[in-house]
């Protein structure tokens, strides 16, 4: 601990944020980098507990209180390498993870937590303003081969492990570019992607082949994968939404987010949709169904893009502003969050239950809805509460329900769990021998973090299962 009373000393003090008014009118992130100086004085505000419960609240295991002291000390280059010992893919976390283990943060207790992503970010950006990502090669080659299906934080993780354990592996992604929800569903204002760019070079370097534009269970067939090699590892996420099938879910102008937020992420690129595809909030009353996350990156993409006004309608009731008993340190707080989408102009309304939308000409209008309580675990409608918003724009931001059905999955004869994801053991091996699965395939819908380390925890099963398995595959 590099100072013992930094955390009486110092406040929490946050990364500073672009202004609305400037922010809303671009795509580029929002947050501002901290000087170098605050950034240390956070740092100090780690006590190097005797047990770091931030450990706990991190999937990852990251070594919180090592790298604090030597950001503290002035070691960024040290603090880099501590913090890549557990991270793949840090400036990632650094700016999309909500932060679980400032959520354990021993200071959480009473106080404020340390600014632990805030020194992350910082630390990996240190790494990108150095020179980049240094390239770690296999000093031996194993002569097993390994297709990694989805280029997300699992199969990313997952390969870039495998690739340094010395296995050959190739990457196959649906997409023209890596990255998964990364690249085509997180809005470039949290995260621009010039961050995966450089990491799929150093990637490129560690010997890692990408094939892009191939659709595994469609272009390849999941018996041929087998075929040409020795594992194979499915990153493919869980990427089929949660639906809404209530009386006008047909009427144009309702969609999936997803939809919705990776047509806006190809805009940026380069790659305006066909006019009749193309989805605008322009000029257009949205509402967002559904809280979460995705919920806030369809604000703040409609925002952007212009709208009248945006609403968001949770089925939940509205979070207690604070900590309850049931829900103590070190859990992950229950509790009312306002992203910075939010702060930049929608109404948000809880404990709505949509029953039907409504049309005119084939195009939805309106939203009908009624208020409900939540009553031995199932929601109950509130007599009289009906309410009536009007839309022109709808985008269903409801979660995911598990794997794509069909494709690989089902070519592949993998056994499902009770939820609908792939079945897997502690190693994440499936049903079917050297088959693997990774991430949100095999746990449903989480957190990148625990994308990143579901894809290391799988590929040391990968490697495990390969040095001791003899060479499988028929074909070359």
């Amino acid at each position: 601990m590099g100072d013992p009373k930094g955390f009486l000393r110092v406040p929490r003090v946050e990364e500073d944020e672009r202004s609305i008014d400037e922010r809303v009118r671009d795509w580029r992130e929002i947050v501002v980098p901290g000087e170098p100086a605050q950034v240390r004085k956070q740092a100090s505000r780690c006590m190097d507990c005797g047990i770091p419960f931030c450990h706990q609240g991190c999937p990852l295991g990251n070594l919180i209180p090592e790298w604090n002291d030597l950001v503290y000390k002035g070691d960024l280059a040290g603090a880099a390498k501590r913090l890549q010992a557990t991270n793949n893919f840090p400036e990632v976390t650094g700016r999309v993870c909500p932060a679980p283990c400032e959520a354990s943060c021993v200071l959480a207790m009473r106080d404020e937590p340390v600014t632990i992503k805030t020194i992350e970010r910082t630390i990996a950006d240190h790494v990108r303003s150095a020179g980049g990502y240094i390239p770690q090669r296999a000093s031996q080659r194993s002569g097993k081969r390994v297709a990694v299906v989805g280029s997300g934080p699992a199969g990313m993780a997952a390969a870039q492990q495998l690739a340094r354990a010395g296995h050959d592996v190739v990457v196959f992604e649906r997409d023209d570019a890596i990255g998964g929800l990364l690249r085509y569903g997180i809005p470039d204002f949290k995260m621009e992607k010039d961050v995966l760019d450089l990491r799929a070079e150093q990637m490129r370097a560690e010997g890692v082949v990408f094939r892009l534009g191939v659709s595994v269970g469609h272009d390849v067939r999941g018996e041929q994968l087998l075929h040409e090699f020795d594992a194979v590892v499915l990153g493919i996420g869980a990427r089929a939404p949660r639906d809404l099938s209530i009386p006008g879910r047909e009427l144009r102008g309702v969609h999936f987010a997803m939809e919705f937020l990776a047509q806006q992420n190809r805009r940026l690129a380069g790659q305006e949709p066909e006019a009749e595809r193309a989805i605008l909030a322009t000029g257009k009353r949205v509402i967002v169904i559904g809280g979460g996350d995705t919920g806030s990156d369809c604000v703040g993409t409609s925002v952007r893009q212009g709208a009248t006004s945006v609403t968001q309608l949770e089925l939940m009731p509205k979070p207690a502003l604070v900590r309850q008993p049931a829900n103590p340190w070190p859990e992950w707080p229950l509790v009312l969050r306002t992203s910075t989408s939010h702060e930049e102009g929608a109404e948000r309304d809880w404990s709505v239950s949509t029953r039907s939308f409504r049309g005119e000409a084939g195009h939805v209008v309106a939203l009908e809805a009624v208020r409900v309580v939540l009553d031995k675990g199932k929601m109950v409608p509130l007599p009289g509460t009906e309410i009536s918003l009007p839309a022109d724009l709808v985008f269903l931001a409801m979660g995911f329900v598990g794997p794509e059905r069909g494709g690989v999955v089902e070519q592949l004869g993998l056994a499902l769990d009770a939820r609908g994801n792939v079945r897997t053991d502690a190693s994440g091996a499936t049903s079917v021998p050297g088959v693997f699965a990774a991430g949100d395939a095999a746990r449903g819908q989480s957190l990148v973090v625990w994308g990143i380390a579901d894809g290391r925890r799988v590929a040391a099963g990968v490697d495990e299962w390969l040095r001791r398995a003899p060479l499988t595959r028929t074909g070359t």
